[in-house]
């Protein structure tokens, strides 16, 4: 066995493994700076969306309109206590 890691410590080591450190750090490099523009993105977009909200919300207000009952399908009870006690 001391003869294979003599043999392997022997041999030439392959071009490519001399730039691996700097292909992996580069590529690292590129994820970050992605990783920073997307957050930019999104948080562009999320102002831009409150934004957006607000002034549709300010520039096109409806009109007031009256509540309707909350029981549309049931007509109000005309011998109920709550209308008996109403004093109008």
């Amino acid at each position: 066995m001391d003869d294979e890691f003599r043999k392997l410590n022997a041999a030439a080591l392959p071009s490519a493994l001399d730039a691996l450190d700097d292909r992996v750090l580069a590529a690292l490099a590129v994820r970050k700076a992605e990783t920073a523009a997307t957050r930019r993105l999104m948080a562009v977009a999320a102002l831009f969306s409150l934004g957006g909200g607000m002034v549709a919300g300010s520039v096109f207000v409806p009109d007031a309109v009256g509540a309707s009952p909350l029981t549309p399908l049931i007509p109000a009870n005309p011998l109920a206590p709550s209308t008996l006690l109403d004093t109008h």
